[in-house]
């Protein structure tokens, strides 16, 4: 299984703003649910191996819970796993687990005409003309050339990302033309940055260009079509921080979204929240080529082009060092993409989310434990290869 991104070090930009700004025990007896298929015909997948190891590492890491969904192209929900304090309908602050659902929005408005992510954002809003050559496309896939997550030394003139108060569109003006980040942008195309204010920009645009807000593109993208009831976006970050400081999940929240104020600035990279029975429904989506319930949300082509590796072909760029061939090197809009099995495509967060896809095996799964990055990365390494044992099985 290839190695994790470092998301991570979403928790370095958050510590610079935490400066200024009861535990329970798991029980899988008691507090796990078993396996279940919503299909009729097929088997559902054993996930006994799976289960066992999720709860030894609950255990041995000292986590609260554990939650899994996987899904099938074909069959829909076809095993789920819950210990601790997850459950089916637990909803979890999921970080940047949220820039696929992000890019997501916008494809439909491209699916719809109403932009184009390839031409420049200054076709789409006045103050897009600080920087006159960066478009939609160079923004998802973090290569706008705009300060990310990892230089610090910007972190000031973009700090309105992590800030509930405002709006999104004037804290997109904000970062896009603060002459304090001059020193720091690098042209478009020209090296991978992940992460960061970039993605406030593009959440905006998108705002702009359909005279409709985030929470309603959502609404119309995901909530309605899906028949969701859990998903929504906010912008939790200086809201509520853990006691251990911004690299824990702040259990303030505790599954439940009106802990936090209604921000008009919701955190485009890092803030939606969502249940793992709602986000099993938006990998099936991507499963079945953008297809929700009977009805065509996205087009098959813009799920497509998300899940295929961008940076490559646009400017030989790579996440990291190319020569660490067990890593994610790969990036779509939204997605991290393995070079060396471009069917698989991941967007883990760094409260403990991984999303992950398999297409050439057609089937996707949803781990979540509300912890650290590391914690998550960590239990996906050793129960992913036993899914994907199952599913092999289960054919």
């Amino acid at each position: 299984m290839p190695m994790r991104p470092n998301i991570a070090v979403l928790c370095v930009a958050l510590a610079v703003l935490a400066s200024g700004c009861s535990s329970s025990s798991s029980s899988s007896s008691s507090s796990s649910s078993s396996d279940s298929s919503d299909s009729a015909t097929t088997p559902p997948l054993d996930l006994t191996k799976v289960s066992a190891k999720i709860d030894e590492l609950v255990k041995s890491e000292g986590l609260d819970g554990a939650g899994l969904i996987v899904v099938d192209r074909k069959d829909g929900v076809i095993g789920q796993y819950y210990t601790g304090n997850i459950t089916a309908d637990r909803v979890s602050l999921i970080a940047s687990a949220s820039k696929s659902l992000t890019a997501g929005v916008v494809m439909r408005l491209e699916d719809q005409g109403v932009l184009d992510i390839d031409k420049p954002i200054a076709d789409y809003v006045d103050w897009g003309n600080a920087h006159p050559e960066i478009t939609l496309a160079q923004l998802m896939s973090n290569s706008s050339g705009l300060p990310g997550l990892e230089d610090r030394s910007a972190s000031v003139p973009y700090i309105c990302q992590y800030i509930a108060e405002g709006s999104l569109q004037d804290c997109a003006r904000t970062i896009f033309t603060t002459p304090n980040d001059d020193a720091y942008v690098v042209p478009p195309d020209t090296k991978f940055r992940y992460g960061g204010a970039q993605w406030q920009v593009a959440g905006a645009v998108a705002e702009a260009a359909s005279g409709k807000s985030w929470a309603q593109l959502v609404d119309e993208t995901y909530t309605k079509p899906c028949g969701l009831s859990t998903l929504g976006y906010n912008n939790h970050f200086t809201q509520m921080v853990a006691p251990e400081g911004p690299f824990m999940y702040p259990p303030q929240f505790n599954g439940d979204p009106k802990t936090l104020n209604k921000s008009e600035n919701p955190n485009m990279e890092g803030g939606a929240y969502i249940s793992p029975t709602d986000y099993a429904q938006l990998l099936l989506m991507q499963l079945r080529g953008g297809r929700c319930n009977q009805q065509q949300v996205i087009s098959a082509r813009a799920i497509d082009r998300m899940q295929t590796d961008r940076i490559g072909p646009a400017y030989n760029g790579s996440t990291g060092d190319p020569k660490n061939t067990n890593a994610l090197l790969g990036y779509g809009l939204g997605w991290w993409i393995d070079r060396d099995d471009p069917a698989y495509v991941e967007d883990a967060g760094a409260f403990g989310a991984v999303p992950w896809i398999d297409r050439k095996r057609g089937y996707a799964g949803y781990l979540i434990v509300e912890k650290r990055y590391e914690d998550g990365g960590k239990l996906a390494d050793a129960v992913l290869p036993l899914i994907t044992e199952a599913v092999d099985k289960r054919k």
